[in-house]
């Protein structure tokens, strides 16, 4: 046998074993005698450059050459999953599904929620291809060479019938064991400790350094395929296929035919959890056919299909040291409480959330109080309650502030509002500092050299008062500063430069305006094409868009009557922004729906719900849910619901069947 044929044997072989080991549980030789293959495959690899494989065992030792990560758009968006803390709130999702799917019988696949970092693979020809994190939901990391130290996910698939390109998504994890082992060694080196396994298994993947990556021994759980010849039409048969294949899937994983199987499954699983070797945080639940997904599709945020069921917070005691209060970016006061360090969910907590002036005068909070702390869905966690029995009589009530703690300014409360406002937008320095991160943020204009702390100090050495200012800086304005090189000043030139290319909806987002999220700008955007027949529209004008009310149509007109905001407008012209729609964002738009109210009902054959939905939207019309005297038409798939036909039938509404409004578009 050729060293060249022994390298191809020893790849085999070491796949083999790596997928007992890590899939199966069931290793076939020792850990030292695996060690001494891997040995000699590095050892032959380097001595034969040409039969380089980027998928050979040996990269699951990592490197030590550090790497930038690049972004890279996913084929399909990573979105969220739309959170719930009861069992009524489960069935209210369960009777969503029943209503949208109009009668028809569906499953639901019950599954762990894992609490780790959202990977997504690519799979080419059976080999790993891509993995990339799940970023904004568009576009992720690229961190395909740290992902390949990991174990648990397969560099080559096993066995056969895999479709030729396909996706799978999960979970990657620091097992409970390895993350206090880890937090050990860092104590010793008086290095700060790791909050949780999932902070820990977030930076771990994002490390510049392969080579730690492979020492952290990082896990993986795989739950979610994705392609166009999947092997079967159910989420469930899927998983199936997958662990053949050589990916770790939970066994923890029940079809339910019946809310009370999925209560019985969130019940059991709400014990059982604490006795798993990885964090979890509740029970995902999904519609277990593909084609049912496809017609249930998706709200902005999250599939209509899925819902997460997030476990009962658990509760801590400890004492209130303070109170601090915070100004946000839209001047928004946020009151934090200071507590002793307290052991919570896996995370050691010392400060947390108590809103605004209503939740404290409830509490009826003093410093110094022991007060019961709660971590549920919330980054921070909040005080529940207080132990008013070990009080001290002269204990100090806590009481709002009534000015601005940065500027001074008097504080305002709007009507209907619970917060306070610090009104000094135009030099109150966190609501300054705060609208320039929103803008470079990654949803908004991505400049990505740029960062909270960078914006600080080019706020205090006054380069910057707001983000127009960006765009007039110089490369020789920041490299002389502190902590700031040549290198560093170029990369951030070039960042903003690279901005000007972000499309209007998101510069529209990233402007700030009160009220108007990704989802909105979006809307507005495709409504008005521009920002300056935005700036000029009417209240009548912007409440006719879809899901924009008098709320938020307020907020535009009160935006733009501000002379300072249109003055900024004009200097993002001037340095070359997308304040417009592009031509290419315009084609296939249409006035042919204009007016319209339409209706979506059934199952259909040519495209998804939500695709005719942009479809729509694009030519003009307005998507309603319900049907009334306004409503123009329905685009009425197979089995729509007898209730919705015979309302549309007493009132004379048009039914359009798929065909035809294909026709009408054309």
């Amino acid at each position: 046998m050729t060293e060249q044929e022994r390298i191809i044997q020893l790849r085999k072989e070491l796949h083999q074993h790596n997928y007992n080991y890590y899939i199966l549980n069931a290793p076939t030789i020792t850990d030292q005698e695996f060690d001494f293959l891997m040995h000699e495959l590095q050892d032959l690899e380097n001595k034969h450059p040409e039969m380089a494989d980027s998928n050979s065992p040996t990269m699951r030792v990592g490197s030590d050459l550090n790497e930038d990560f690049k972004q890279v758009y996913h084929k399909y968006p990573m979105l969220s999953l739309a959170n719930t803390y009861s069992e009524a709130d489960v069935r209210d999702f369960y009777e969503r599904v029943q209503k949208g799917l109009e009668g028809e019988a569906f499953e639901i696949c019950c599954e762990m929620k894992y609490d780790g970092t959202s990977i997504s693979l690519t799979y080419e020809n059976g080999k790993l291809t891509q993995a990339v994190t799940r970023g904004d939901g568009e576009k992720g990391d690229d961190v395909t060479n740290n992902v390949k130290t990991i174990h648990s996910i397969p560099l080559v698939l096993h066995g056969t019938g895999y479709p030729q390109n396909f996706e799978m998504r999960g979970e990657i994890l620091m097992p409970w064991e390895v993350f206090e082992a880890l937090n050990k060694e860092r104590e010793a080196r008086e290095e700060p400790l790791f909050a949780n396994p999932r902070n820990a298994a977030s930076g771990t993947l994002k490390s510049q350094n392969s080579s730690v990556v492979a020492s952290r021994k990082l896990d993986a759980y795989l739950y979610y395929m994705l392609g166009e010849n999947l092997p079967a039409d159910t989420h469930y048969e899927n998983l199936q296929w997958a662990e053949k294949w050589g990916f770790k899937v939970s066994h923890a994983t029940r079809l339910c035919k019946t809310l009370d199987e999925i209560y019985d499954f969130i019940k059991y699983w709400d014990v059982e959890r604490k006795k798993l070797p990885v964090a979890t945080d509740g029970i995902v639940l999904k519609v277990n056919s593909l084609r049912q997904q496809r017609n249930l599709g998706y709200t902005a945020k999250s599939p209509r299909w899925a819902i997460a069921y997030k476990f009962q917070a658990e509760r801590a005691l400890t004492r209130l040291k303070s109170v601090s209060f915070q100004v946000g970016r839209t001047g928004a006061i946020t009151p934090v409480a200071n507590l002793d360090p307290v052991q919570l969910s896996g995370t050691i907590v010392r400060r947390a959330s108590l809103h605004n002036a209503d939740i404290i005068e409830g509490l009826d909070l003093h410093i110094d109080d022991m007060v019961y702390v709660e971590k549920g869905g919330e980054i921070i966690p909040k005080i529940t309650g207080v132990d008013t029995q070990s009080r001290h009589a002269d204990s100090q009530k806590v009481t709002f502030i009534t000015h601005c703690p940065e500027c001074g300014t008097p504080l305002v409360r709007y009507e209907t509002e619970a917060a306070h406002y610090c009104p000094n937008d135009s030099s109150c320095p966190p609501q300054i500092k705060g609208k320039i991160e929103h803008f470079i943020s990654r949803r908004a204009m991505n400049i990505d050299s740029l960062g909270p702390e960078t914006v600080d100090l080019f706020y205090q050495k006054g380069l910057i008062q707001n983000v127009a200012d960006l765009y007039t800086l110089k490369a020789t304005d920041i490299y002389r500063l502190e902590r700031m090189g040549e290198k560093s000043a170029v990369n951030i030139i070039n960042g903003i430069r690279n901005s000007k290319n972000v499309p209007f909806e998101r510069v529209l987002f990233a402007l700030g305006i009160r009220f108007v999220g990704e989802t909105v700008a979006k809307k507005l955007a495709r409504a008005f094409k521009s920002i300056d027949a935005l700036s000029q529209a009417s209240l009548d004008d912007l409440i006719h868009v879809d899901e924009i009310g008098e709320k938020i149509a307020s907020s535009i007109i009160l935006y733009f009557s501000n002379a300072s905001n249109r003055e900024l407008i004009e200097r993002l012209k001037d340095a070359g922004l997308q304040l417009s729609l592009s031509e290419e964002a315009m084609q296939g738009q249409s006035d042919k729906l204009q007016g319209m109210s339409i209706v979506i009902s059934g199952v259909f054959t040519h495209h998804s719900r939500d695709e005719y939905k942009a479809m729509i939207e694009k030519n003009g019309g307005k998507n309603v849910g319900s049907i009334s005297s306004k409503t123009s038409f329905i685009l009425a798939g197979d089995n729509m619901g007898p209730s919705k036909l015979e309302k549309a039938n007493k009132l004379g509404i048009k039914i359009v069947n798929e065909e035809d409004f294909l026709k009408l578009l054309e």
